[in-house]
């Protein structure tokens, strides 16, 4: 007496659905895995290419209607770019606010910038600075 084969026989009904869910899973892992890639280069990419200006504010000085304020700016030789600074009323409303540009090819740049205010400021605040 033979045994009764419990299996499909090889080959006749073609590939199983476990094989084509694990084909499907591979394949959408290596889109992932390219998508992710490309991701990351895109950022790593902006972020060495990228222009960088940095700044702080030294001293500052307040009247009734301006503020003037020592900056000292870092940024790469020959990049332009601007910094943004505001003031700020005893009671913390905004009394003024304006970019100052940079351009050039000095690396280190000391400046004493006039914010005009409509009121007297009490503080000279850097928002931050950026390329263009």
């Amino acid at each position: 007496m033979s045994t009764a084969s419990t299996g499909l026989p090889t080959g006749r009904y073609g590939r199983s659905s476990d094989e084509r869910a694990d084909r499907k899973l591979k394949v959408a892992a290596m889109i992932l895995g390219a998508a992710l890639l490309a991701l990351v280069g895109y950022f790593a990419y902006h972020y060495i290419v990228q222009t960088r200006i940095s700044a702080q504010v030294i001293t500052f000085d307040a009247t009734d209607n301006a503020v003037k304020a020592h900056l000292e700016v870092h940024k790469d030789a020959g990049a332009a770019g601007y910094c943004t600074l505001r003031s700020q009323s005893a009671d913390g409303t905004e009394v003024g606010r304006a970019d100052f540009h940079f351009t050039g090819s000095a690396t280190r740049i000391d400046k004493v910038v006039t914010l005009r205010t409509t009121a007297r400021g009490t503080t000279a605040e850097l928002l931050g600075c950026h390329s263009g």
